[in-house]
């Protein structure tokens, strides 16, 4: 409920309370009766889009104040100090729903950010975000050792030692909304759990620790339209004590513009290529062994669409839709030119192949896509391609003796995901990032940085079950239906060179009797010039003389 009159926010530690700001009144946030074992209050204001101004002041200065949706602010109390205020406002003109709590730590509690050299505040508990549509990076103020009321905080940079702040230790964690619930008061009561030490262990996702060493600053995958909330816990190991940051969420997208907003991201141009590649796909899941020529057209099409992307992505600045159109084209051509290699060379190990490392390009993908890929072994490039590339490649080595198995699997397994690939762009599901993820670190040469952990809920049950069902479902039909046919069709330019052949000396059979076809075509196409010509009339032409 909301609780403020007449500009006043009555406040208890440790209590949430919901609050309409606005940008003309500001609200003054009173805590009262403060016990003498605190030593610092920290006190923090969340909004879900707009900007709040947070202040010791009525009158915000830069050294004294913070503007953003997650903001906070630190108090160390004096000798004797029982009350703590603030004042809140929101910079848009209409009225902003935001919650608010006070959080008080002891002399022995590390103070976040007490360290601070880079940002405005003196002491700033607060974690800076920014994003781009491939990561999110998060970055935040060292934390300083605690102490008790009026005396000097612990030097900054007295040394290294385990007396001084080198001690510290930083854990980072990750929590995820409810998948595709973009509301105000869902993010209200999930930032909740995030804000103070016991809750966040209990319910975020520990991603790593950080020691005084390392930067303070690290790199997550962004996943546009689905929220996300990030906080740091500063532990002391000395005193075995711990504090929170000021808990930051992110949707990675725009609630704001008008085209590609958090409501609608997928381009029509995207839902459209997918879709018609989802078709095709479930086409090849069902009926890829029996329709090779079209299985073949279908792998070839994924091979050089994902190259051609990859290279005019980085070599062009074309814009997306432009793209997309020229890397279908670029798809269609490679499909062709596979169907055209089996049909002139009829090699079924070389077009096998090309089949086989498709389906090792997801299964290799799929492996990453789990908490393996986060290792940090694998944040070194050349490590990383090594291992994928030798996954993938590992699929279609182990199945060379049963080559007809091989494709009925690849037919089934990568026809079936591009179902999945067409339902992500209509309902948000993380098993879209299976193949995005790899995409993203070809394309980015920092993406290697980014931590890809994604959210697993409902939704993504529900499409895995149907990715599952489809790929079993695709390779049991085709495995009952093709156990009594021949493993592949004959080679195709063979067949038509020897059926050539035998007409050419077969005066019996009635095709040896057909003409070339340079002679079929000159002849229709005088027979097309006489149906355009008039009829002359019969009999004299010239009038009889008198």
């Amino acid at each position: 409920f909301f609780f403020c009159v007449a500009g006043l926010l009555e406040l208890s530690l440790g209590k949430f309370r919901n609050v309409l700001l606005n940008q003309t009144n500001p609200v003054e946030a009173v805590i009262r009766n403060i016990a003498s074992n605190v030593t610092v209050v920290v006190f923090q204001v969340h909004a879900q889009q707009s900007d709040v101004v947070i202040s010791f002041d009525k009158t915000p200065s830069g050294n004294s104040s913070g503007i953003g949706v997650d903001r906070g602010l630190v108090s160390i109390l004096r000798p004797q100090q029982t009350v703590c205020t603030w004042y809140l406002r929101s910079l848009d003109a209409g009225q902003v729903l935001s919650t608010a709590i006070s959080i008080p730590y002891m002399e022995k509690d590390p103070i976040p950010g007490g360290c601070n050299l880079e940002f405005d505040l003196e002491v700033d508990p607060n974690i800076y975000l920014d994003y781009t549509l491939v990561d999110t990076h998060i970055k935040f103020a060292p934390a300083n050792l605690g102490y008790t009321r009026g005396a000097n905080p612990p030097s900054c940079d007295s040394g290294t030692g385990q007396s001084s702040r080198w001690r510290l230790r930083y854990d980072v964690y990750q929590y995820f909304l409810p998948e595709g619930d973009l509301s105000e008061m869902v993010l209200m009561s999930h930032i909740r759990k995030m804000s103070e030490v016991q809750s966040i262990r209990a319910n975020g996702i520990k991603m790593l620790t950080l020691t005084t060493d390392d930067k303070t600053n690290v790199y997550f995958s962004s996943l546009p339209g689905q929220g996300v909330i990030y906080n740091v816990i500063v532990w002391d190991p000395l005193w075995n004590s711990s504090a929170a940051y000021i808990p930051v969420h992110t949707y990675a997208c725009s609630f704001a513009d008008l085209v590609d907003n958090c409501t609608s991201l997928s381009k029509l141009s995207t839902k459209v290529f997918f879709t018609a590649f989802a078709v095709l796909g479930l086409f090849t899941c069902f009926f890829g062994h029996r329709f090779w020529k079209t299985d073949l057209f279908f792998m070839g099409f994924i091979v050089a669409a994902f190259f051609f992307f990859v290279f005019i992505t980085r070599v062009t600045g074309l814009g997306y839709d432009v793209r997309l159109i020229l890397t279908a084209v670029a798809g269609v051509v490679g499909g062709l030119l596979l169907v055209g290699s089996w049909w002139r060379f009829g090699s079924v190990l070389l077009c096998v192949f090309v089949v086989g490392v498709v389906l090792g390009f997801l299964s290799s993908s799929t492996l990453f896509f789990t908490p393996l890929g986060d290792y940090r072994v694998f944040r070194d490039d050349v490590v990383f391609w090594v291992t994928f590339t030798s996954v993938a490649l590992i699929v279609p080595v182990l199945f060379v003796g049963c080559p007809r198995i091989l494709n009925i699997l690849a037919s089934g397994i990568v026809g079936s995901y591009t179902v999945v690939l067409a339902i992500a762009c209509y309902v948000y599901t993380s098993l879209a990032y299976i193949t995005l993820d790899v995409l993203r670190r070809v394309l980015n040469n920092y993406f290697s940085r980014a931590y890809t952990n994604v959210p697993f809920q409902r939704n993504d049950f529900i499409i895995l079950s149907v990715w599952a069902m489809l790929a079993l479902s695709g390779v049991t039909v085709q495995l009952r239906r093709e156990r009594s046919e021949v493993p592949f069709p004959p080679h195709p330019y063979l067949t038509w060179k020897r059926e050539r052949e035998r007409r050419s000396t077969n005066v019996l059979d009635p095709s040896h009797h057909i003409p070339p076809l340079r002679e079929r075509i000159h002849s229709k196409l005088l027979h097309i010039k006489e149906f355009f010509q008039k009829d002359q009339p019969a009999g004299e032409r010239t009038p009889l003389l008198l």
